[in-house]
């Protein structure tokens, strides 16, 4: 079996921000203007979490950020609220969480279900400027108005890696045929992608490591995202 899952080493992360960057080029992902920023609506399938640790009255406080993509969840509250299953989780592909846009009907019902807030809503069509079309993926649809995204572990690269193995007469890709763009960007090597169920994948050592945890699991949602504290 296969089961697509990524491990983000805190110790190594800079917050330097190239798999945002990386990301947003990747997937087409829309820039907004500074006035959709402030009504909450940028467009980000890999973004970031602040938060405070310690208390900050004492002096000892300290601001923390972590990179977020989607949890690609195991037990995924977005796809059982969907009304139309245009979230649907693929177990075909590794059970990576995907958007069928053309049969979303906008009721945003998956946004609010997500816990960590991964979902982005497209309230404008997309716009792009000349000179950044011709930077356009075309191997990633562009999203029309009035539908949901969110970060699909670049699946169009899934896609790619099957087919290269299928031409060099593989039955399997190998770990390191299929990396998000944002795994493969990352300058420190703090982001790590594989088969969760391959024991001989270095996904699968790091997330079996005393160091790994994941975000929110006790609601339930059992993500394949897993996050090494820092300092140990």
């Amino acid at each position: 079996m296969t089961k697509w899952g990524m491990v983000i080493d805190l110790d190594k992360c800079t917050m330097c921000g190239t798999c945002i960057a990386s990301c947003h080029i990747e997937n087409n992902v829309q820039v907004v203007g500074p006035k959709e920023a402030k009504k909450g609506r940028v467009m980000l399938w890999m973004d970031t979490i602040t938060f405070s640790e310690g208390e900050h009255s004492d002096g000892n406080g300290k601001i923390k950020m972590i990179p977020r993509p989607c949890m690609n969840c195991e037990s995924p509250f977005c796809v059982y609220v969907c009304p139309v299953r245009a979230t649907q989780k693929n177990e075909a592909e590794g059970g990576i969480i995907g958007q069928i846009y053309p049969r979303c009907i906008g009721c945003r019902y998956c946004t609010i279900a997500c816990p960590y807030t991964v979902k982005s809503f497209n309230w404008y069509p997309p716009k792009w400027e000349e000179e950044f079309k011709k930077g356009l993926n075309p191997d990633v649809s562009l999203r029309p108005k009035g539908v949901v995204e969110k970060c699909t572990f670049c699946i169009h690269r899934l896609q790619k890696a099957k087919d290269k193995a299928r031409a060099e007469g593989r039955k399997r890709i190998r770990d390191g045929d299929y990396v998000p763009a944002c795994a493969q960007s990352c300058p420190t090597g703090a982001i790590s992608f594989g088969n969760l169920e391959d024991k001989d994948s270095q996904v699968y050592k790091l997330h079996s490591s005393s160091r790994a945890y994941r975000l929110m699991e006790n609601l339930g949602t059992d993500p394949t995202v897993y996050y090494l504290t820092e300092g140990e």
